[in-house]
């Protein structure tokens, strides 16, 4: 973006300058959406946090699991609060959810892979998803400060 003299200018510099020609309720508009915007983005990295931490423990789990003999008793979660006695049968083969209440079977290496490939993923969507809450919570702070100049001009002095 360039200004009318040809010196290049920051997006942050122009949407400042754009937000001071706002009126208080567009600006009023403008920080709550970006406000919304920047709680949705956290509720999704505390989400991404989640699902990285159970990952993790997965592949933890699994690693434990390779180094156990057949034959081995042992408690199977079922859910988070109940377990059952169980014995190992193949150590070589393990059952990995894939979402939406979908199991496949996969070797022992595959399910280490599997879980290392998703980790990566989610945390590469952690970094994007950082970027742009910041530049959410700047835009939101922007505004707000802008808006709290414009209301105090209002304001009658005494």
């Amino acid at each position: 973006m360039a200004s009318s003299k040809g010196v290049a200018t920051s997006p942050a510099a122009a949407r400042a300058s754009d937000m001071e020609k706002m009126s208080i309720e567009q600006l009023k508009a403008v920080k709550e959406q970006t406000d919304l915007e920047f709680n949705l983005l956290q509720d999704s990295l505390n989400n991404i946090k989640t699902a990285t931490g159970r990952l993790e423990v997965a592949a933890t789990s699994l690693n434990d699991l390779s180094h156990r003999p057949q034959g081995k008793k042992m408690l199977v979660p079922l859910t988070a609060s109940l377990y059952v006695p169980g014995t190992l049968d193949d150590a070589d083969r393990v059952l990995v959810d894939i979402g939406t209440g979908y199991f496949v079977e996969k070797t022992m290496n595959e399910g280490k892979d599997y879980c290392e490939r998703k980790i990566n993923l989610l945390k590469s969507n952690f970094d994007q998803l950082i970027e742009l809450a910041t530049k959410k919570k700047t835009v939101a702070d922007e505004a707000g400060a802008i808006l709290q100049a414009k209301l105090r001009q209002l304001a009658p002095t005494t």
